[in-house]
């Protein structure tokens, strides 16, 4: 919907308000329906899901509060403005155009929306950013026409004037931009710029009034804040880049067909700059951008003849109807359709009579201004730069009622830039004579390529007027564009020589009003050569001459008259006095910075003052110091130009120095230092004048260097000292090796900012091939201090925190640091890295360890080089191959490359299980489970690590185990007890038990089902079962299923597993009792002797049977519930009782029997002493006693 239609709706639904009620309480009653109405629309538009409803709603309040009821609009401005945040790209298109009408409705509102769309331009999304630049154009018309109309300029109306420019320059960047319907928006964001910024002249399209269509006639000379000779160039500057895209060899069709159109559409409203299009239309059609296809060049020729075309339409086109019907015909065109494309001759006629009313017309006198200086510029007189009579298309504007203030200033450049192809044409035509015609296409004949190009065959017209006259004048100047493009020609040699001759020219000069009351045009004040004269001259009707500079005439004296001699009237001056009246002259001139403005003599008045200054010193350089900073910002010019005119003098250049030998470079070090350290010394200078200072100082000295390290050490400073030093490198080839050498020591630095940012344009600078090499073998060189026994003077003597004994973690990683950022790209460092930790310290090998994360992942797991260097392995690396495998297996499965190549290590070299860790999921089901029994004799920490690999709980990408969940732990359970012990088995077990999210209920049934198939029966089952009951009680069922199916397997022939049959039996019941009672009788009996307490429970269990069911019970398994087994208890203890006493008293018999053969062996030893002890009868045989 359109503007018009938009507000004869709201018309139409304001008068139907008021129709429904006559009185003032029924108006308020229709507003503040209106208002409950728009809040119920936002309430719902936020709630709404659906993006073509929320569309509808958000255009239904739109209507309302801009076009209804304009009062409203501020209210819901924010509420409006809070969807820019919606996901949805519509909507925040619509948002964009909302603020484009409610900056038309109520200019005020950019106060609050400016800062808005500067941050959208930050947008992801392309379609929202193109919607976003197409109603910047719209916009930035009604911030200018609002500042315009506006009497006084307020803080906040700068600002937002200043934003609209910053966001004015970022969408000229977008030219550039990758996407190629952006740079089309932004081609016609430029177009509307270039008509707003621009004066209306003679011959410009009136269709539209001058109210929808702002330019700079309508903005006051006067205006504080909008200055119309800096907004006219800025329209020259966007006019510029649209001529140089459209001149790019790699611009898209697309994009230039669009160009094409957008400069016929500004030559439609501004004629000035028909001559510049002409010119680039013929170039283009005589340079073709190579990088079109056959069926695109062929659309860009129909589009240019098409804007040719619309461009003779115009009555501004007759000057150049000859240049642009000899284009046509050569684009294809007939000569009916050029016929009908010439602009009626009523129109012509018209048009000549304009000028020659123009041309007859009374003269008006054009004053120059002498602006109103202070009393302390009365020594300052503006002058006028004298110039020759031939240069009229450089001369002074004149003032007229009608629009174009600056027009003839810029015709004067047009009219020099189109001399240089002129000039060359003209000297070409008497040159194309068929004999010299033929020889250059022989010539071209070489070059000729076998097959035709594509190219040459889409453009390719036939000549219809070849020959002629008009054709040869259209070669030449096919030709000569070609030839000044390139830099040669005849015409290029004559521009550059007139512009050296001529004097220089001051554009700018202020104008008074026409005074009727002269008979001609008077130039009423100029200053030629330092003196007051009064001149004037006769002033055509189409221009205006500048007054030529008349030489002063030689002094003829007669004889007999005294010449004046200046010596004779003039006395010396004391030193004091004359420095003093230098002192105060050299202030006066800086202090007359507004009347040197004012009369177009800055430049001059900067060269005075440096001048002296470089020459002369001392109290003048202290006063232009100071005078400089106390505006930077605004006089940073005048300290290049003085470090410019310090260096001229050391180089000696400068023609007026009176001193005979070359002067030092200390006046210059003095000047360049002094600006730098006072600069580095002022807080907050966000401008960059430190950079720009330095950057085109046209020498940079040891002191200028050392204050530039300072800079790039300042917390406040180090990006842009960072950036400063990359583009000296990048711009200064004779010490870029210096500048380099900086950069790189900073990479070592020890605050964390600045080495963080000397790491980053190291990598930028890494990027091209003059500079890698050196990077690198920088960064090898410290690296390669880690073979050192202790760190080297290089680092310790720069930190003086670092102890230059022993190497600490921070050492180290100072080594480390630039050589690890290039690893990401530049992978073959790689193996440099892995030589010198074989050869390290142990402390250094476990820093190495542990800084490698950001480095390897930024290699990835497919990089050639890190392949191969797990495939070669250097003998002491294999701790830094496996972490290195372990940080790109982290959080992603292992390629298979990397998979075999780990595999062949272990098998010929590495016979560490853990080498294999990180591959794991890579390996085969077969290769996972024949390492388990290694792999669980590991630390706990490296076995979870393990499991959680094969279990993915680290959530990794692509996951894929070699393993399901069931079969690792069925792995487990069937593991040799020879290799493993059940303990270590039971840990890890536990750690899969351990994983409740993975081991669910029906994976622990499927494990146990195929456990109970395995034959034999694993040890480690009865445990699982347990266990996985206690996790899940709602296994209970499928358990005693699992029991009844163990006694069919004669359970108890393993008695760990029989052992473990009854621990759940003793867990489950009552449920286990149906199972006990399908046990044999002997194995019920072990039972209870194992388990007593289940006799109990059983027997009243069955107890509870009916007499039926009690009677399929076997009368074996009854007797035995039946039978106590305390009673059988009591008659083992009964006879073990009686045993023990039968076997006491048989010890005891024994025992006397051998006491009494003990006191019987005493008795008879007794009485054999006492017999020999004794007095024998001789007589007495010895064998009558008895023993």
């Amino acid at each position: 919907m359109t503007d018009a239609k938009r507000r004869f709706a709201a018309v139409q639904s304001a008068g139907s308000a008021v129709e429904d009620g006559e009185t003032t309480a029924a108006g308020a009653s229709s507003s503040g329906s209106t208002y409950d109405r728009v809040v119920d629309l936002l309430n719902k538009a936020s709630l709404m899901m659906n993006d073509t409803e929320k569309l509808t709603n958000l255009k239904m309040v739109e209507e309302l509060i801009v076009y209804k009821e304009p009062s409203l609009l501020d209210n819901f401005l924010d509420e409006m403005l809070a969807f820019q945040t919606d996901k949805s790209v519509e909507v925040k298109k619509y948002v964009i155009h909302f603020m484009e009408q409610a900056c038309k409705a109520d200019p005020e509102l950019l106060v609050r929306l400016s800062s808005i769309l500067s941050m959208m331009m930050a947008e992801e999304h392309v379609a929202v950013v193109k919607k976003l630049v197409l109603c910047m154009a719209q916009i930035y018309k009604a911030a200018l026409m609002w500042l315009a109309k506006s009497r006084s300029v307020s803080d906040a109306m700068k600002q937002t004037w200043q934003t609209i420019v910053k966001v004015k320059s970022m969408i000229t960047e977008m030219i550039d931009s990758e996407n190629d319907g952006v740079r089309t928006c932004a081609i016609k964001f430029l177009e509307s710029v270039v008509i707003i910024l621009s004066y209306k002249v003679s011959g410009s399209d009136t269709s539209k009034p001058s109210a929808c269509e702002p330019c700079l006639d309508l903005i006051p000379e006067s205006h504080s804040l909008l200055k119309a000779r800096k907004l006219e160039e800025e329209g020259k500057q966007a006019f510029e880049v649209l001529m140089s895209y459209q001149s790019s060899q790699h611009i898209s069709s697309v994009n230039l067909m669009t160009c094409l159109g957008s400069m016929t559409n500004i030559v439609r409203h501004r004629p000035i700059f028909m001559t510049r299009v002409i010119q680039a239309f013929e170039s283009l059609h005589a340079n073709l951008p190579p990088t079109l296809s056959k069926s695109q060049v062929s659309s860009v020729r129909k589009n240019l003849k098409m804007q040719m075309l619309s461009l003779l339409r115009l009555p501004s086109s007759i000057d150049f109807q000859s240049n642009i019907t000899t284009l046509l015909t050569d684009l294809g065109a007939t000569q009916s359709e050029v016929a009908r494309c010439l602009p009626k001759l009523e129109e012509t006629k018209k048009r000549k009579g304009e000028d020659v009313n123009a041309s007859g017309k009374k003269p008006k006198t054009e004053i120059l201004i002498i602006p109103n200086r202070d009393e302390d510029d009365d020594d300052i007189i503006p002058w006028q730069t004298s110039l020759s009579s031939s240069s009229s298309s450089s001369a002074l504007p004149r003032i007229s009622t009608s629009a174009g203030k600056s027009s003839m200033a810029e015709t004067g450049e047009t009219q020099k830039q189109q001399t240089a192809i002129d000039i060359t044409a003209d000297d070409l035509v008497p040159r194309m004579t068929p004999q010299n015609v033929t020889d250059l296409v022989l010539l071209s004949m070489v070059m000729l390529p076998d097959v035709m190009p594509a190219q040459f065959q889409a453009t390719y017209t036939p000549i219809a007027a070849a020959g002629t006259q008009i054709q040869i004048k259209h070669m030449s100047r096919l030709l000569a564009t070609q030839l000044t493009s390139a830099g040669m020609g005849r015409g290029i040699a004559e521009v550059k020589k007139n512009v050296q001759n001529q004097p220089p020219v001051e554009k700018d000069v202020e104008l008074v009003d026409e005074d009727d009351g002269f008979s001609s045009k008077q130039v009423i004040e100029t200053v030629v050569g330092g003196s007051t004269a009064g001149s004037s001259s006769s002033f055509t009707s189409s221009s205006v001459s500048a007054v030529p500079a008349v030489p002063a005439p030689v002094q003829i004296t007669r004889k007999g008259i005294i010449q004046f001699k200046l010596s004779s009237v003039t006395k010396p001056v004391p030193d004091s006095q004359r420095d003093s009246l230098a002192l105060a002259a050299f202030k006066r001139i800086l202090s007359a910075d507004k009347a040197a403005q004012a009369g177009c003599v800055s430049e001059a008045r900067s060269k005075v003052l440096v001048s002296l200054v470089s020459m002369y010193g001392g109290q003048l350089r202290d006063e232009l110091l100071d005078y400089i900073f106390l505006d930077l910002r605004n006089r940073a010019d005048l300290a290049l130009a003085w470090i410019h005119q310090e260096y001229a003098n050391y180089q000696g250049y400068n023609l007026t120095a009176t001193v005979p030998e070359k002067p030092l470079i200390t006046n210059y070090d003095s000047c360049l230092t002094h600006l730098l350290s006072t600069l580095l010394s002022k807080p907050d200078q966000k401008e960059g004048l430190f950079s720009r200072l330095i950057m085109e100082a046209p020498n940079i000295t040891p002191n200028a260097i050392e204050i530039l390290k300072q800079y790039c050490q300042d917390d406040t400073r180090i990006y842009l000292g960072m950036t400063t030093l990359k583009e000296l490198i990048v711009k200064r080839p004779s010490m870029k090796m210096e500048f380099l050498d900086i950069l790189l020591n900073f990479t070592s630095h020890e605050k964390l900012e600045v080495r963080n940012n000397a790491i980053r344009v190291v990598k930028k600078l890494h990027e091209r091939n003059d500079l890698r090499d050196t990077i690198e073998k920088y960064a090898m060189y410290y690296l390669k201090f880690l073979l050192q026994p202790s760190p080297p003077s290089d680092i310790v003597s720069s930190k003086t925190k670092l102890e230059p004994d022993t190497w600490s973690e921070d050492a180290i990683k100072l080594c480390l640091y630039l050589y690890l950022s290039l690893l990401p790209v530049n992978h073959k460092l790689i193996h440099e890295l892995a030589n010198v930790y074989t050869a390290t310290s142990g402390d250094i090998k476990r820093i190495i360890l542990r800084v490698l994360e950001t480095p390897v992942k930024g290699m990835g797991m497919d990089s050639p080089e890190l392949l191969l260097l797990v495939e070669n392995c250097p003998r002491g690396a294999e701790t830094l191959v496996t972490r290195v495998i372990h940080l790109l297996t982290d959080k992603a499965a292992p390629s298979p490359e990397l998979v075999d190549r780990v595999r062949d290590l272990y098998q010929k070299r590495v016979s560490d299980v853990r080498f294999l860790i990180p591959v794991l999921n890579g390996l085969t089901k077969k290769e996972v489970i024949a390492a388990l029994p290694k792999l669980i004799k590991l630390n706990p920490i490296v076995v979870k690590e393990v499991f959680n690999r094969l279990l993915g709980v680290h959530g990794q990408e692509n996951f894929v185990s070699p393993l399901t969940p069931a079969e690792l732990l069925i792995a487990l359970h069937g593991l040799d007890m020879t290799k493993v012990d059940m303990k270590t088995i039971i840990k890890a077990c536990n750690l899969c038990f351990a994983e409740k999210s993975i081991y669910t209920q029906e994976v622990l049934a499927v494990v146990m089902q195929q456990l109970m198939e395995l034959m034999p029966i694993p040890t480690l089952l009865m445990r699982t079962v347990i266990q996985s009951l206690s996790m899940y009680p709602k296994l209970i069922g499928f358990v005693m299923n699992i029991m009844q199916r163990l006694i069919t397997k004669q359970v108890w022939k393993n008695r760990k597993i029989w052992e473990g049959f009854i621990k759940c039996c003793q867990r489950t019941k009552p449920q286990s009792f149906q199972v006990l009672l399908q046990l044999p009788a002997v194995q019920l009996k072990d039972v209870f002797s194992l388990s007593p307490e289940l006799r109990e429970p059983l027997l009243t269990h069955v107890q509870a049977f009916t007499p039926h069911q009690r009677a399929h019970i076997p009368k074996a398994i009854m007797s035995i519930l039946e039978k106590d087994p305390h009673d059988e208890q009591k008659v083992v203890e009964k006879a073990k009782r009686a045993e023990d006493e039968r076997l006491a008293q048989q010890e005891k018999i024994y025992q006397q029997k051998l006491e009494d053969e003990r006191r019987k062996h005493q008795d008879l030893m007794k009485q054999k002493m006492e017999l020999e002890n004794s007095p024998l009868d001789h007589s007495t045989d010895l064998g009558d006693v008895k023993p």
